[in-house]
């Protein structure tokens, strides 16, 4: 185990794991990680279980020391990473010597996540060691903190992925909800073919979508019985846009929900910079089902993925294709050159 001392930390900066399912009940959503994905790329990166706590850092920035060699990963929006002053490759696994300081920073924005070997060692509460801030449970971490790591039992660091492309809008898929059958069918077909922006808006609660030309609603009004509500519904607000509900969502609402984002989509929603262009669309249940158990069957192979960022010249099938001698390639013109 090693000591981590955070030297500074800006806003948006907390502990975040896959958080705390079965208390909607009581008021608590799940929380935990914005990008559920990005977890599981650490996790594959360092050998070691998606659960772990890693360092989530929200378009802000971080630096720590870290008292013994410690190894790391870094997944999520790219940012730059720099060790005693050495960049690091994002997407990638490394070791800090004892010693070292570790500093992130420069996202546009999006969800960047610093990942340990053997996790964050921090308290457990409600069986997860992910801040909740919207509901008061842990903090941001602040300059000072001092964090200590779990037990690691890996060794290997060098490898590297080519990450799921989410990192410039694209299409999010939906279901219906009990409540798209209230929304005329004219305004489902114009919400499937509208181009939104993300908005400027947003954060671990929810993110507020923008476009051009009216917003959308019901005939009846917008004010429905509140219900039970969960990350990735996405609500149609007072003002007619559509608001996409994160991890720290609350627990019930009463705004009507066009639809629901799959949740194999949404970091591609969170990912997003501001003003990236999204569309929606709906699928049925059954092609839902199937699209979470591929995704669900991709991250399970993640690990199979990897590749070592430097590669080793006698593994490698095609190094006959790389030119390893540059600036010769005929002998005559060799001789040519020769006095």
């Amino acid at each position: 185990m090693a000591g981590i001392t955070v030297q500074r930390a800006g806003p948006g900066v907390t502990l975040q794991d896959r958080g705390r399912a079965g208390y909607l009940a009581q008021g608590l959503s799940r929380g935990g990680a914005a990008d559920l994905l990005a977890l599981a790329e650490g996790a594959a990166l360092l050998g070691q279980d998606d659960s772990f706590a890693a360092i989530e850092v929200a378009g802000s920035f971080v630096t720590f020391q870290v008292s013994d060699p410690v190894r790391i990963a870094l997944t999520g929006a790219p940012m730059r990473a720099h060790c005693d002053g050495a960049a690091l490759a994002w997407n990638a696994s490394h070791m800090l010597p004892a010693g070292a300081t570790l500093d992130v920073a420069g996202s546009a924005g999006g969800y960047s996540y610093v990942h340990i070997g053997g996790g964050i060692d921090a308290d457990v509460m409600l069986g997860a060691r992910s801040a909740h801030l919207a509901a008061g449970v842990g903090r941001m971490l602040a300059d000072g903190d001092s964090l200590t790591t779990g037990p690691d039992n890996g060794t290997r660091v060098g490898q590297t992925f080519t990450p799921l492309p989410r990192f410039d809008g694209g299409t999010l898929r939906l279901v219906q909800t009990p409540q798209t059958r209230l929304f005329a069918q004219a305004e489902l077909t114009r919400f499937q073919g509208t181009t939104f922006r993300k908005d400027a808006r947003g954060n671990r609660m929810g993110q507020r979508l923008v476009c051009d030309g009216a917003g959308f609603g019901l005939d009846a009004g917008l004010n429905i019985l509140s219900e039970t509500i969960v990350p990735g519904d996405v609500q149609i607000t007072g003002d007619g846009a559509p608001f996409v509900l994160l991890a720290e969502c609350q627990t019930t609402g009463g705004y009507p929900r066009i639809g629901t984002v799959l949740p194999c989509d949404l970091p591609r929603l969170v990912q997003a910079p501001q003003g990236a262009a999204l569309k929606f669309a709906f699928v049925d249940l059954e092609q839902a089902v199937a699209l979470e158990r591929a995704e669900g069957a991709r991250r399970a192979g993640l690990r199979g993925g990897l590749r070592p960022m430097i590669r080793d010249p006698h593994d490698m099938a095609d190094l006959l294709a790389y030119q390893l001698i540059s600036g010769v390639t005929r002998g005559d013109d060799l001789e040519r050159e020769m006095p």
